[in-house]
């Protein structure tokens, strides 16, 4: 028996680098929960539109119908009666007043998931999804194969024209392997401007 079942409402992180495969164990517990056959929705972020609009989508090209939301607020408004649980995918691109969300949501018996980067290219902490981690019950933090040596990758390396980015670009730039990709801690690169 899992010991969140006995719970009212609790919160779940999952983080790592990209390519680390967050939205493909959000399909996993997604689908644990409809063989249970609870009730939930799925929410991602507007400014993700990478692959779809309506969907959330793994590298992998699996697809599940989500919500798309500018805000947090947004996710009251969308919930019905019998909602038992709120997944949130890419939480790193939300601002801090999520949290609020978040915690009340739980507070009313909801479990929520919620999965993003830990840290941006930068090797900093990403947007609220540490913040996540600290408020959660359960953190998973899961890693990727470095594309350079092969080792456990907890970073996400930003190539810009071949060359890893300078610590003075924009934090939020949406994209896929076409300008990330995972490294290493030694392997990891951000480049300093003069």
């Amino acid at each position: 028996m899992n010991y969140y079942e006995n719970q009212k409402g609790w919160v779940e992180t999952i983080c790592g680098p990209m390519f680390a495969g967050k939205t493909e164990e959000l399909f996993k517990i997604i689908k644990r929960m409809e063989f249970a056959h609870k009730k939930y929705l799925i929410f991602k972020p507007a400014i993700d539109s990478r692959y779809s609009e309506t969907e959330i989508v793994s590298h992998n090209q699996n697809k599940l119908p989500a919500i798309s939301i500018q805000h947090g607020r947004e996710i009251k408004r969308n919930l019905k009666k019998d909602t038992q649980a709120v997944v949130i995918d890419e939480i790193q691109f939300f601002d801090k007043s999520m949290l609020k969300y978040i915690q009340e949501l739980a507070a009313d018996g909801l479990r929520v998931i919620v999965a993003g980067l830990d840290r941006d290219f930068r090797g900093e902490s990403f947007g609220v999804t540490g913040d996540c981690m600290a408020i959660s019950d359960k953190v998973i933090k899961l890693t990727a194969v470095c594309a350079c040596c092969g080792a456990e990758a907890t970073m996400t390396q930003r190539i810009i024209d071949g060359k890893p980015a300078y610590y003075d670009d924009p934090q939020v730039l949406v994209g896929a392997s076409d300008v990330y990709e995972p490294r290493c801690r030694n392997c990891h690169k951000v480049l300093k401007d003069e």
